[in-house]
């Protein structure tokens, strides 16, 4: 990895971190580009990469979604091409992530990349997620307001939703290295001077109402026998038509109940939590591999290789990946957390080579010769 990160974390989660948004200067000494645009460009014309264009010609905003065939319509100038989750697809791209990985990997949404031209961007908006916006090639001017929660947002395209104009409180320009940080909620714009190259490091939650809903939905996955309300001291009410206050609680306390349960709770948040939230390169293993094939080809010296950007977290005494639980102990859940490429020493005993065995045939860790 070329590009090495030179941040005070202590000092920047003290003073910035879902505070307000600062620049940090040189945060990348010497830094080179990890992806060209047109290897960018050629992402965008893969069908399972999020993509868009985005223009702003005489005016007038648009947005087009990929797969895009080509780019000789644009012009040289006014337009931006933004492409999604590139660390799923681009193994030196992806390498920026790595110095991010200090901070809660739960939170990490993905790493996006956008190529500029001369005046371009996507319009004064505000995000629902923080990000650290790496500049590479080139230059852009950025402007980032107050947080406000009156700020009114309207449409400037059915895909663009903007901000109304707010006074700077970051007005600067930023060259290759530096890292612009934005936590949720604060308005910004940036503006390409001349071709430009930005990278977004985005690390987003979940809504209460988000979790709520999909904790629902597991509870009666999981829970077939329901939990009915029950009342066996019931005392006549002085009025049969008025719900009172104790029946309010007890139905409160019995929801509440289901959350509090640390088994159902955290069973729940690990799966949910580790499903991706782009398109992974996933690819199962067709034909299965035996366990003796297996076994023959980790033992020849061949390297497991873990898909980029899986979501693998540790819950307690448990592991989740990609929406599962990991039948292993937490030793082995440590290995895998740790490494992104398995040698058959780290896993050498039966047991845990035959949940692997499952885990690879399904395509989350993939032998490099499959490559």
């Amino acid at each position: 990895m070329h590009n090495k990160l030179t941040i005070d974390w202590d000092d920047f989660l003290t003073n910035y971190w879902q505070k307000k948004p600062v620049i940090l200067r040189d945060a990348f000494a010497n830094f080179r580009d990890p992806i060209t645009p047109d290897e960018l460009a050629g992402l965008a014309m893969e069908e399972e990469i999020e993509s868009r264009i985005v223009s702003n010609k005489n005016g007038i905003w648009d947005a087009k979604f990929g797969p895009f065939i080509d780019y000789n319509n644009l012009g040289e100038d006014h337009w931006s091409l933004l492409v999604q989750a590139v660390d799923h697809w681009h193994e030196q791209a992806a390498t920026l992530v790595e110095p991010f990985k200090c901070l809660p990997q739960w939170q990490f949404e993905d790493l996006m990349i956008s190529y500029a031209t001369q005046g371009a961007g996507v319009g004064p908006h505000i995000d629902n997620y923080d990000v650290f916006i790496i500049q590479g090639m080139g230059c852009r001017r950025w402007q980032v307001g107050d947080r406000n929660p009156n700020y009114k947002q309207f449409s400037a395209h059915k895909a663009l939703l903007h901000v109304e104009e707010y006074q700077p409180i970051i007005d600067e320009e930023i060259t290759a290295g530096d890292i612009l940080y934005i936590p949720i909620g604060f308005p910004h714009n940036g503006v390409s001077i001349g071709e430009s190259l930005s990278y977004s490091v985005g690390f987003r939650t979940q809504t209460s109402q988000e979790l709520l809903s999909n904790f629902a939905d597991y509870v009666i996955d999981n829970l077939p026998n329901g939990i009915f309300y029950q009342d066996p001291n019931l005392k006549l009410p002085n009025d049969a038509y008025r719900i009172q206050a104790y029946e309010l609680a007890k139905l409160q306390n019995q929801m509440i109940e289901l959350i509090n349960n640390p088994k159902l709770f955290n069973d729940w948040f690990g799966k949910y939590i580790t499903l991706p939230m782009h398109e992974l390169n996933i690819v199962p293993v067709e034909p299965t591999y035996s366990f003796d094939e297996f076994i023959e080809l980790f033992q020849s010296g061949l390297e497991l290789y873990r898909v980029p950007s899986i979501r693998i977290l540790k819950i307690g005494d448990y592991g989740y990946i990609n929406g599962e639980k990991i039948a292993l102990p937490m030793p082995i859940i440590d290995v895998l957390c740790a490494n992104d490429i398995l040698y058959y020493e780290q896993l050498a005993d039966d047991a845990t080579l035959t949940v692997m065995l499952n885990l690879v045939n399904k395509g989350y860790w993939y032998f490099a010769e499959q490559q």
